[in-house]
């Protein structure tokens, strides 16, 4: 007899009552799926509530499931049910979360229901739903580090990524052995819905996605597991089938935002270096924030011919971006292609702008789309993935000098003006770096001092005075402005009096 198993499956259905992720009818029939999994025969049905941690009343929701889960988590090691180890923990974890949960079919049709009430109500229930069932880990995205910075294109927002857990030993040492297998083909194909996942794919037992028809064909929405931002979802195509800038592209993004006019949704671009992680798999992100690029103003009006009825204009932004709007969808598609068919085979070698070399295409857009009091819009971000000698990341790609912050690759989310940063700047900037400033210590000291010196030396000749009450305030900001400077980069045509007229230059050939 377990008394503590039976004191966490009775607090696990509770919450699942509490969550809406059950019904009264469904406790039996839970516990007995709970009981099965951990292989137990026995249950006693006493008063198991006086048995709860007091801590546990009145937590946040997050918390509570944490804590619920770590208690199951832990019997299931002792049982030799899971290894000890995040990567197994996590994946067993789906598997005890998926037996609270209703099936896909049941989830789709709570969402359809709620979206005849409004397209918000739709999206309430479901991110509800996903925080609810642990797909996302609430409790891990409070540990990233989020702030906002002032700059010279308005407010930019900045995060530390520390809510994706990092492969351990055992789980990497399982990987070296495991089967391969192509299924599911990649993290984002609809066959990962109720996958229970391995060493080297997550555990998504416990994921249910809405089946949506854009632009007339099949596609899926579903939550980020690591939501960067408010309601981060993810639109992913039914089909396998790779990432591609086109006409089609620009209809799909305003179906969707006709759909729910409350969300954004934006696309990477479809090649190396500019675009995003996941090429292989064409999808699109979104959610319901106002990103800093939303806030930009249109700081250059054009009138593009056969197009004067669309409003269009460069905005102020780091980036190269052309917004248009009007109010008919169609008008913004046929001038995002067009805009489209001029950029892919344009070149400057004034401004070092080549669309291709040796054969190579270098010339793409990041689109993204959203609509404001009934008025659609689209900020097409000019990009190129060229490389060369001297910059082997990519030309128009951060800089060398901005390296030992950000060296990945700017793809939408960042585009848009959030920052998404390594974990390992945390203990790097936010503790040695932040000590070196304070004790005027040697910035040499250790390797990864190093990596900073030049930044750190920069940082104390500008300030007067560094203090333990300023010392972060400081380095916040100067993380944001170098983040800046990554996104300035990134702009084929840069913010200089030749790139502006380079730019011009272009629109010209509209």
């Amino acid at each position: 007899m377990d008394k503590k198993l039976y004191t966490s499956i009775d607090s696990l259905i509770r919450y699942g009552l509490d969550r809406g992720l059950l019904e009264k009818e469904d406790q039996i029939y839970t516990r007995n799926r709970l009981l099965k999994l951990f292989l137990e025969d026995d249950y006693s049905d006493g008063d198991q509530g006086d048995d709860i941690p007091e801590e546990r009343t009145g937590q946040d929701p997050s918390e509570e499931i944490e804590g619920i889960l770590k208690d199951l988590l832990d019997i299931a090691v002792e049982r030799g049910l899971c290894e000890d180890s995040v990567t197994f923990r996590d994946l067993f974890d789906t598997e005890i979360m998926n037996l609270l949960l209703p099936r896909p079919s049941e989830v789709s049709k709570a969402f359809w229901e709620k979206y005849r009430e409004s397209p918000e109500a739709a999206t309430d229930y479901y991110y509800a739903f996903c925080r609810a069932s642990d797909y996302i880990r609430t409790y891990r995205v409070k540990k990233d580090l989020r702030w906002k910075v002032d700059s010279e294109f308005g407010e930019i927002d900045i995060s530390i990524n520390l809510s994706k857990p990092e492969k351990d030993p055992k789980a990497i040492a399982a990987a070296g052995k495991a089967k391969s297998t192509s299924y599911p083909k990649c993290l984002l194909c609809a066959e990962n819905e109720g996958y229970a996942g391995r060493v080297n794919h997550p555990g998504r037992a416990n994921h249910r996605i809405i089946p949506l028809i854009v632009n007339g064909t099949e596609w899926g929405l579903q939550y980020s597991p690591y939501v960067y931002y408010n309601e981060h979802c993810i639109l992913l195509n039914k089909k396998h089938v790779p990432m591609k800038i086109e006409k089609d592209t620009f209809r799909k993004l305003l179906d969707f935002v006709r759909q729910f006019p409350h969300y954004l949704m934006g696309s990477n671009a479809d090649l190396p270096i500019v675009g995003g992680s996941i090429l292989s798999h064409d999808h699109y992100q979104g959610g319901r924030y106002t990103f800093p690029m939303a806030k930009a103003p249109i700081e250059s009006p054009v009138i593009i011919p056969e197009y004067e009825d669309v409003e269009a204009g460069i905005i102020r932004w780091p980036l190269s971006v052309i917004r248009i709007r009007s109010s008919k969808i169609e008008r913004l598609v046929d001038l995002a292609d067009h805009i489209l068919h001029c950029w892919r085979p344009y070149s400057d070698p004034e401004v070092d702008l080549l669309a291709e070399t040796a054969g190579t295409p270098h010339n793409t857009i990041t689109p993204i789309a959203r609509c404001r009091d009934g008025i659609f819009e689209l900020d097409l971000t000019l990009r190129n993935n060229r490389t060369t000698e001297e910059r082997p990341l990519g030309l128009f790609h951060p800089g060398p000098k901005y390296h030992h912050i950000k060296k990945e690759n700017i793809g939408l989310i960042e585009v848009m003006g959030l920052a998404i940063l390594p974990a390992r700047l945390q203990k790097e900037i936010f503790e040695e770096v932040r000590t070196a400033l304070l004790t005027n210590g040697d910035l040499s000291a250790t390797e990864t001092l190093a990596s900073h010196a030049e930044w750190a030396e920069s940082i104390r000749l500008k300030y007067d005075s560094i203090t333990e009450q300023n010392v972060d305030g400081i380095l916040m900001q100067e993380v944001g402005n170098v983040f800046v400077g990554v996104l300035t980069d990134a702009g084929v045509f840069k913010r200089t009096p030749e790139g502006k007229e380079a730019f011009l230059r272009f629109v010209r050939t509209l």
